[in-house]
């Protein structure tokens, strides 16, 4: 044979076998499997939240800062483990209410919603018949926020400027508030207004109430320097005017909070493993949800509920594995939740919600009593920004981030 014809075909057999040979090695290693060791999860009794420990010390310590605002007890709590969410599954029709822009959503106990349209700057109300109507004749221009009357049709109403009004739209009047005062919160029925006036100095800075008329302002707390400390939020029994945290420094993400009362009670307080203490108070207001963030929690808000009322606030706190913020679930009575809950939360949302802002959500009723989360299925992609729910039409309602109008869940 010709030596050059040879080494021509030795060359190609040279070829085909390290093709042969890496095709079977190839296939030898896509059939591979890797096998990883179980994880083993701790167990929990069935239809339970998981427990956060008791109070252990119920004395009266005294507060840190300048100002007032510092009763409240040191309490020692166990770590809690981070939990993931679980539960059932339903489906639930979504129909749209209204194609209107509404800002400033806000839901009456008759069922009623009220918003804001910055698109015409006018204020309507969606009945619970389905109607809507304009709540005024009268523009609003360029308001920036709106703070609703829980029974009533009036709003606490503020403008770039910083000037506020209260505006009754049943009488179609409004009053005047001073441009200090900031963080309003309606009484239960919505006769009074807390605000917090935030004087040039720290000895001119006080929790206040006023009359839904402007006469009768009442200096109810001296904030001093802890002014910041202070959330101004009134509980449906009238107990508590706000939230202070003031007490005890319990050392790391831990922080002691204060239930301010009207009267200089010195209430219990309760004790919040994080930072960002958003709270949301039940209907009774015997019961408090709360979101918190933390290192446990990748700095993602999670939700907590703990007894708020008499000698009870701060006891059979529980976590509820799911990260969320407060203000991004309803209560449907004291023992049921409805919460949007985004779908993949960044590290440190917690910390900056912006970074969150397009997260699309699942919805979940939790029952309070069992630790049940039943996931509902809403047929489509929404961002939820409000929630509440109907408890005459067993009905929730929201708004979408991202989208016009107002959607209703039926259940």
């Amino acid at each position: 044979m010709n030596p050059a014809l040879k080494r021509i075909l030795l060359i190609i057999a040279l070829l085909v076998a390290t093709i042969l040979i890496g095709f079977g090695l190839y296939a030898l290693f896509k059939r591979a499997t890797i096998v990883q060791a179980p994880v083993e999860v701790p167990s929990e009794p069935a239809g339970q939240l998981p427990g956060a420990g008791e109070r252990t010390s119920t004395a009266a310590t005294g507060g840190t800062g300048t100002g007032q605002l510092g009763r409240g007890v040191q309490t020692t709590l166990p770590a809690i483990p981070q939990v993931t969410p679980g539960g059932y599954y339903q489906t639930a029709p979504v129909t749209k209410l209204t194609s209107d822009q509404v800002d400033f959503a806000g839901y009456s106990q008759a069922g009623n919603i009220r918003y804001y349209n910055q698109g015409d700057g006018k204020f309507y109300r969606l009945a619970s018949d389905g109607q809507m109507r304009s709540l005024s004749d009268q523009t609003f221009y360029n308001v920036s926020n709106v703070t609703w009357a829980n029974n009533n049709d009036k709003a606490v109403l503020e403008y770039p400027d910083g000037s506020k009004t209260i505006y009754d739209f049943e009488k179609q009047k409004q009053v005047t508030l001073p441009k200090h005062w900031e963080q309003f919160s309606f009484s239960p029925d919505s006769t009074q207004l807390a605000a917090k006036s935030i004087g040039l100095s720290p000895e001119n800075r006080w929790l206040v109430t006023v009359n839904d008329d402007g006469s009768g302002t009442t200096l109810v707390e001296p904030m001093g320097e802890n002014s910041d400390k202070v959330q101004i939020d009134w509980s449906p029994n009238r107990q508590t005017v706000a939230f202070s945290q003031t007490g005890e420094p319990l050392g790391g993400e831990r922080r002691e909070v204060l239930f301010v009362g009207l009267h200089g009670e010195n209430f219990k307080s309760a004790v919040v493993e994080g930072l960002g203490f958003q709270p949301q108070w039940s209907p009774t207001g015997q019961k408090l949800l709360y979101s918190v963030y933390s290192t446990r929690s990748d700095f993602k808000p999670e939700l907590w509920i703990t007894d708020s009322y008499g000698d009870n606030i701060g006891g059979n706190r529980q976590m509820l594995k799911l990260n969320t913020w407060a203000d991004k679930c309803a209560f449907a009575g004291d023992t049921t939740l409805f919460c949007a809950v985004p779908r993949d939360l960044p590290q440190g949302a917690g910390i900056l919600p912006e970074v969150a802002a397009d997260n699309k959500d699942d919805m979940y009723k939790i029952d309070l009593k069992t630790g049940l989360k039943t996931n509902i299925s809403l047929g489509g992609d929404y961002n939820i920004k409000s929630i509440n729910f109907d408890q005459t039409k067993n009905k929730v309602f929201f708004t979408d981030a991202t989208q016009s109008g107002v959607f209703q869940i039926k259940l």
